[in-house]
């Protein structure tokens, strides 16, 4: 077994309390994960139950209860994070009570979903609190019965004298279990031993979710709690000067209007930064505030340049021209090598800036009084949250709480807190309860995007077509999409890597995969071109480049680890029969690397009526230990489509500041049939400690297609949406 130090020093997460009517709690303050409700029936919920933050709670029934911190935006963690401590603790998985817990930073670490960073981070925290409990019960035991821990075994919450006939439940012998001294180093079991964790559970919250029951923000319902919505300036560069605040106030079911200030001295990143000026209109019922809000008369000033689409694609061509070159990798010499070079390939690429579009419309309620706030509803990052509205409205911190619901989606867009700040503001203002909720036109036109990105590739090959310099240029709105040290940087002698940087006023933020969700797309659509110019089979050709990567890297250092990644791309060769051509089935593949995770995808696409539809996706994933099956495969199988379908269809533009597109009536999302007809999804097995997963399955997809579609339609498509460029007329003919 592999053993582990318990003791953090005056960090330990360790510490083991008496329960009231029996029970053992054990704590552990940097665990990161976020467990929900789950009905038990087998067996009895015990009379009394601590709603502490962060442990684990044996009950005198036996019953487990584990309170955990971070919020459950879809990714299945409140199901595949209990799986680790039942796990270790050896406790029948019906035996198990998961909950939510409310922000608290005395007891937690990392309390935010966001990266692809839960199971990453909490893998052994949860392992060691389940390990550790199960040692005390052991200990308990022997003591009770006169004996050696080694002499003793437990299983499904039952502990068995080994040479006899004795055992004793959990629940038995956990009041006994709080005298146990804490172990100062416990054994974990071997990852051959496991028999939950790698088992498809099915997710605790289904039937809640199935069934209606209120789990999300926009559910959340308190008796005197009044409703409010937000009204900004129309474009980005604008700010509120004034408006017919004393018509809309007396409007059916208006309680009052206003305009609120949400400017934050030394604001974090995220905070707002575009629309800090906003109308506020609160009342009673969202229709009536609707109404309210279309009744807006409102003037405004002009602070910042109004920007356009044509100057959005104008700055980041200038940047790549002659911007200020951010960071850079160079090896060998790429402008001597590209001279020598028989031949070059040079492309560029473009990406719009998106929306999140969170299924879920965002709102937050908050109830802030003299001194104090409580603030409830769908946020990735609660303690962000509690610092900006602790800094606005001078409130002091530990006077804040946070308690967080289930998200109806988040994408990066619930990373950014202005919306529950936004609320706080409102109900400071107003004296009351209040829950804000915004439009889907409110939210498309705020911002928070993801920004607009161009990168220019380019690769040179000698005579026998082996690639001897590769460069790339990349500049973004605000931020480069360039990693310099990611693939294929360590498997071409020249090589270089250059990121830049633009100005807008346009808000941006993380979006599903931040940056690898362009890069991807770029850097594995050049890659096949150059495999193309270089005849040689796709996937021959990257494995080929991660073969010197493995026997003579080039340079210090890469991010990768080109046996994991060559190894996805076998294994998606092999079970998508690569080679295998169809008539009429193009495909494409492409593979990435991200949030220390692997994964490569083939996708065959086919026409129909002279349009192509994606028909299957094979995607091969190298994410370490995998928890749940079935939430991995469900997350890989989301990424996929979310990647294809705004790649293909979707995009912001922008006239004077102003979106264009500010609801689905113009901004285009994938439709049910125009979704791959099958997505099959293969793991690599391993014993390494599981990596992210959220957003590794989304970046590959967005160059298969782009290769795919390319063996349809004979054309390179380098700007997306694809939907847009692709040339019909070719196709029919």
């Amino acid at each position: 077994m592999t053993k582990i130090k318990t003791q953090y020093n005056r960090r330990s997460f360790l510490k083991v309390s008496a329960a009231a009517g029996g029970g053992m709690l054990i704590g552990f303050s940097w665990l990161t994960g976020c467990i929900s409700d789950a009905k038990i029936e087998e067996i009895a919920i015990p009379k009394e139950w601590f709603d502490i933050n962060g442990y684990i709670k044996i009950g005198d029934t036996g019953l487990v209860t584990i309170y955990s911190p971070n919020p459950e935006i879809g990714q299945n963690i409140k199901t595949s994070m209990p799986m680790i401590v039942a796990e270790e603790l050896d406790v029948d998985w019906k035996q198990v009570v998961v909950e939510q817990a409310p922000l608290n930073t005395g007891f937690y670490q990392n309390q935010f979903a966001g990266g692809s960073l839960s199971i990453r981070l909490s893998w052994d925290a949860l392992r060691m609190a389940g390990a550790t409990g199960r040692r005390m019960l052991l200990e308990a035991a022997a003591k009770e019965w006169g004996l050696s821990v080694s002499n003793l075994t437990a299983s499904k919450g039952i502990i068995k004298q080994i040479n006899g006939e004795r055992t004793i439940t959990y629940g038995e012998i956990a009041s006994k279990a709080v005298d146990i001294k804490v172990p100062e180093e416990i054994e974990l079991k071997e990852i051959k031993d496991f028999k939950l964790i790698g088992t498809s559970v099915k997710n605790v919250e289904g039937k809640n979710i199935v069934t209606g029951k209120p789990l999300y923000g926009l559910d959340f319902k308190r008796e005197g709690m009044l409703l409010a919505m937000i009204q900004h300036p129309p474009a980005f560069g604008m700010k509120i000067t004034d408006f017919n605040e004393e018509e809309i106030k007396k409007m059916p079911g208006v309680k009052d209007a206003f305009i609120i200030d949400t400017t934050i001295n030394e604001p974090s990143w995220s905070d707002e930064k575009g629309f800090l000026q906003l109308i506020a209109v609160v009342g009673e019922s969202t229709w009536q505030l609707i109404k309210a809000k279309q009744a807006i008369k409102a003037t405004y000033e002009v602070v910042s340049e109004l920007e356009n689409s044509e100057m959005h694609l104008k700055n980041l061509e200038q940047a790549i021209v002659s911007g200020k070159v951010e960071k850079s990798r160079k090896d060998g010499n790429p402008d001597a090598a590209f001279d020598k070079a028989v031949k070059v390939i040079e492309q560029t690429y473009n990406s719009p800036f998106l929306a999140h579009n969170t299924m879920e419309p965002m709102n937050f309620f908050a109830n802030v009084t003299e001194n104090s706030a409580e603030l409830i509803g769908p946020t990735q990052t609660p303690e962000a949250l509690e610092g900006s509205v602790a800094k606005l409205l001078n409130i002091p911190i530990e006077n804040i709480t946070v308690n967080m619901t289930r998200m109806g989606g988040g994408f990066g867009r619930r990373l950014y807190v202005h919306f529950g700040v936004e609320a706080a503001a409102i109900s400071k203002k107003i004296g009351a309860p209040v829950k804000l909720i915004y439009t889907r036109e409110d939210d498309m036109s705020q911002g928070t995007y993801r920004p607009a990105y161009q990168s220019t590739y380019k690769a040179g090959l000698d005579e026998n077509n082996n690639l001897i310099a590769f460069s790339v240029k990349g500049a973004g709105l605000p931020e480069s999409s360039v990693f310099p040290d990611r693939f294929p940087a360590g498997t071409v002698d020249n090589y270089l890597a250059e990121e830049i940087s633009a100005s807008t006023n346009i808000t941006t933020g993380a979006w599903r995969a931040p940056k690898s969700h362009f890069t991807a797309g770029a850097e594995q659509s050049f890659l096949d071109e150059v495999a193309e110019a270089a005849g040689k089979d796709p996937i021959d050709f990257r494995l080929e480049l991660f073969d010197r990567a493995i026997k003579n890297p080039v340079g210090e250092k890469h991010d990768y680890e080109a046996e994991r990644y060559a190894g996805v791309l076998k294994l998606v060769k092999d079970k998508s029969n690569w080679g295998d051509n169809k008539p009429g089935v193009y495909r494409g593949v492409a593979a990435y690397f991200c949030h220390s995770s692997y994964v490569a995808e083939v996708i065959d696409v086919v026409l129909e009526n002279g349009q192509p539809k994606v028909k299957n996706v094979y995607c091969a994933v190298d994410c370490g230990i995998v928890v749940n099956p079935d939430a991995a495969k469900n997350m890989i199988q989301g990424g996929v489509i979310d990647g294809i379908g705004h790649a293909m269809y979707s995009q912001l533009t922008f006239n004077n500041g102003v979106v264009n597109e500010k609801n689905f009536d113009r901004y285009q999302l994938m439709r049910h049939s125009q979704a791959p007809e099958s997505i099959e999804v293969f793991f690599v097995k391993n014993e390494i400690a599981p990596t992210g997963l959220g957003e590794p399955g989304l970046p590959p997809a967005v160059g298969a297609l782009a290769n795919a579609l390319y063996k349809a339609t004979g054309q390179r498509l380098t700007t997306q949406p694809f939907a847009n460029h692709i040339q019909t007329k070719k196709l029919l003919g």
